[in-house]
């Protein structure tokens, strides 16, 4: 397909998938597995619509290929919620302007989910015969997860569907300049979502009379303060590693690791950081009800990712070492995640030749994504490499990274072009 069709055919999906209504909750991606199963069936592709309720369906299409391994390109179709107010365009009119597609789910990640439908339905229309079978999956409920609806229930109910060696899914991408050096960075490895509560307890009381009480969200206000000043001991995993060994040339002694992250552009820095140790984040607070009650319990919610390999245990004794002696209780909500892949894999070998095609001269480096995408239900279920990149060249790493999840979300439709030429010349290079 020469250069242009790919480009409009890509950038049209997209849009088209924008303006679908996917927001989760209720989610309602049965809408997208429809369109994308029309357009992947006129190529050609098998396909299967599986679902839990009929609202919420997933999609599966596979180009077949011979006993080789096979490749995985995931997305998902639901998006997070938009608030018209906030947006300067429709967030659901998919509208093109300044050279930019814009639109809730443009950047997360419906972009993705359109470029790998074009690849898939590309090299159909070709006659392309894969080594091993090519799949693609549009899943649900990725944003919330916990319903069940998506990848989860698919590799319990489904695991033939998605089963594969290798899968290229959301959450890196990026590309940056090091050195005078184009980088881009690949996640490989995902931090564990480890949300937990601190209860603090006192005694209620009228207040009016503060003396008579003992206030809880006074004493939980002190564990905060020891929370936002608390500094984690940095730990140096195989992939920040193998980023510092490609970035820098060497790899930095922990005296060494806060002046070479001075020495980064301040956006790297932002990114480099969570992936040295775990983070914690108060984020929500809930305590007296009435003005005029002083609380004799005050809960503190914490969002906290740890690094891959870290547990609970050891997070909790670092957790209690910062809050000291205080009475509280500490209960974790979750433990989700935490997951990684090698490096040193075939895929990763087809992903550096497919970039250097795009961008002589440029290197890809691993890292370690401060949250955690639906990879790590294929990791745990079948052992799949599974690394999360999607190219962009055109909107810098900032300012994708202050537009996801927000207000005026876009991607720029040279990267969507930019993204499924590189699905698809990965493909043939793996599976060719």
């Amino acid at each position: 397909m020469a250069g242009t069709a790919l480009r409009d055919e890509a950038s049209e999906l997209l849009r088209e998938l924008i303006r679908l209504d996917t927001v989760n909750p209720p989610g309602n991606e049965t809408r997208a597995a429809d369109l994308l199963r029309d357009y992947l069936e006129e190529a050609g592709l098998e396909c299967e619509t599986y679902a839990k309720v009929p609202a919420r369906a997933n999609l599966v299409a596979r180009l077949p290929g011979g006993d080789g391994r096979r490749l995985l390109l995931l997305g998902h179709t639901d998006t997070v919620l938009a608030d018209p107010d906030e947006w300067s365009v429709d967030p659901w009119s998919g509208e093109v302007r300044d050279g930019a597609i814009w639109g809730r789910g443009a950047l997360d990640m419906k972009s993705q989910v359109a470029a790998n439908a074009v690849a898939i339905a590309t090299l159909a229309r070709e006659g392309f015969r894969p080594s091993g079978d090519l799949i693609f999956a549009a899943t649900a409920d990725e944003e919330v997860g916990t319903s069940d609806f998506g990848l989860s229930w698919l590799c319990r109910e489904h695991p033939e569907a998605v089963r594969a060696e290798f899968c290229v899914n959301e959450g890196g991408g990026d590309r940056m300049i090091v050195g005078g050096r184009p980088v881009y960075l690949c996640a490989v490895a995902e931090k564990m979502s480890s949300p937990f509560v601190l209860r603090v307890r006192g005694r209620s009381g009228h207040a009016s009379m503060p003396g008579i009480a003992d206030n809880a969200l006074a004493r939980a206000a002190r564990l905060l303060v020891r929370l936002a000043e608390h500094e984690p001991e940095p730990r140096l995993l195989p992939e920040t590693e193998a980023f510092f060994s490609t970035v820098f040339g060497h790899v930095p002694g922990p005296d060494e690791l806060g002046s070479e992250l001075r020495a980064l552009e301040p956006a790297l820095a932002g990114m480099v950081e969570p992936m040295l140790a775990l983070t914690i984040s108060p984020t929500m607070v809930e305590a007296s009800r009435k003005r005029n009650v002083i609380p004799a319990v005050c809960d503190v919610t914490c969002d906290c990712r740890l690094l891959p390999g870290q547990t609970q245990a050891e997070a909790e004794a670092t957790i209690r070492a910062c809050l000291g002696e205080d009475e509280y209780e500490l209960h974790w909500i979750e433990g989700v995640g935490g997951t990684r892949s090698s490096p040193h894999t075939p895929l990763w070998e087809a992903l550096e030749r497919a970039i250097g095609r795009e961008e002589p001269g440029a290197a890809v480096v691993p890292v370690i994504l401060p949250g955690f995408t639906d990879s790590h239900y294929l990791r745990e279920v079948f052992g799949t490499v599974a690394y999360g990149f999607f190219p962009m060249r055109t909107m810098t790493a900032e300012l994708a990274a202050r537009l996801v999840h927000s207000a005026d979300e876009r991607i720029p439709v040279d990267d969507v072009e930019l993204g499924t030429r590189f699905l698809t010349r990965l493909v043939r290079d793996l599976l060719g």
